[in-house]
């Protein structure tokens, strides 16, 4: 019942505030005495709640007037996106020297940008100590109300496009999403949107994550990471499995265990990756050496290798999902002994997917793309 009440005081605050200003014409900080009466009202609902709303109120209203209804000698002010772009490169890239590479910008202009926003806001968005620069609870506070400005700046460039340029997105995808998922999802979304026009990167997942940073692309198909700059999305399922040839003995066997896996000859897929040296620690700690015949650095060549009937190996589904489907390669179950959970996941930057109007038709194509079941042995 409180949260309603919440939720009701700060509505009508925002309400009250915005006909002030705009219809009665009245200086929007005096706009600021209404918040602080209807937040000391929330006070008495909650005092967590409270302290959020006027820190919320107070910059979301700083931000009103410092870029929409500030004056000047020379008449109205307007909104410095740049300024804006900047400070929110920096939170996202977390350094001044990689935000002014990827705004084709000095290093001392975007420092620039940055002090002039703090003056104009008259706080500090970053604490500095020499070099580091840290982001400030003020600079956390006024992220979201830069990113709605931004986004809603992008939104109104893109609504005034002539229609002989058409609609552009930029999807990304790491190496194993490209190969296997991408040329049935970029047809699909094609023939679902024919209005827009789709470009498509390939990179490793790192990559990915800097040019997602750096809006060099729209969203990224690719494996789980963490930034706090990012959201994510679990679509399609990675995980690694034991997959043998048709007639192989293992085809019809239960329970096997580590002993009998290390008898037999292996392709193994070298990646370096954590999860893939799970499968060494499970032989080292049966105290077994496997027998690794093949030892490759490229999916296609062990998963050839596997089908001629030269071995068996763990591949990830996305490499495997057609053989499997037709039958050319067997799924045995070893999930007792080891379980390799992989996913790949949609990311995007926190202010959200540009193109809300085509989420639907990525979940569709990954629905499409992993409707067939697959028989375990």
């Amino acid at each position: 019942m409180s949260g309603c009440i919440i939720k009701f005081v700060r509505f009508f605050v925002v309400l009250c505030s915005t006909i002030l200003v705009t219809i009665f014409k009245i200086d929007p900080i005096h706009t600021l005495l209404i918040g602080l009466i209807g937040v000391k009202f929330s006070k008495f609902i909650n005092n967590v709640n409270c302290r959020l709303d006027i820190q919320r109120l107070l910059y979301a209203l700083r931000v009103k007037e410092l870029f929409l209804f500030r004056k000047t000698r020379k008449g109205l002010g307007k909104v410095n996106i740049d300024h804006l772009e900047a400070f929110m490169y920096v939170v996202h890239l977390e350094s001044v020297h990689k935000a002014a590479e990827a705004l084709y910008l000095s290093q001392p202009t975007v420092t620039a940008r940055i002090k002039t926003l703090e003056r104009d806001l008259g706080i500090e968005l970053f604490l500095r100590n020499g070099r580091s620069l840290t982001i400030s609870d003020e600079g956390k506070a006024f992220i979201p109300y830069a990113e709605q400005i931004i986004r809603t700046y992008d939104q109104g460039k893109k609504l005034l496009k002539k229609e002989e340029n058409p609609e552009e997105i930029v999807i990304g995808a790491n190496i194993i999403t490209s190969q296997y998922f991408i040329p049935f999802a970029l047809p699909f979304l094609k023939k679902a949107n024919p209005k827009l026009r789709f470009k498509f990167y390939s990179a490793p997942n790192d990559v990915l994550l800097d040019k997602l940073l750096q809006k060099q692309v729209d969203i990224a198909f690719m494996k789980d990471v963490t930034h706090r700059g990012i959201q994510k999305h679990e679509l399609l399922n990675n995980s690694v499995r034991l997959v043998v040839y048709p007639g192989h003995s293992f085809q019809v066997q239960k329970n096997l265990s580590v002993q009998q896996l290390a008898s037999e000859p292996m392709v193994f897929f070298e990646c370096g990756a954590f999860d893939w040296n799970r499968i060494h620690k499970l032989f080292e700690m049966a105290n077994v050496n496997p027998r690794i015949e093949f030892l490759v650095d490229h999916l296609e060549v062990a998963k050839s290798i596997i089908l001629s009937g030269n071995g068996i190996g763990f591949l990830p589904y996305l490499c495997i999902k057609e053989e499997l489907e037709r039958g050319r390669l067997i799924e045995v179950d070893v999930s007792h002994i080891l379980q390799i959970n992989q996913h790949i996941s949609a990311t995007h930057l926190n202010n959200g997917f540009v193109y809300p109007e085509l989420w639907n038709d990525i979940l569709q194509s990954v629905k499409e793309f992993e409707k067939e079941k697959n028989p375990v042995f």
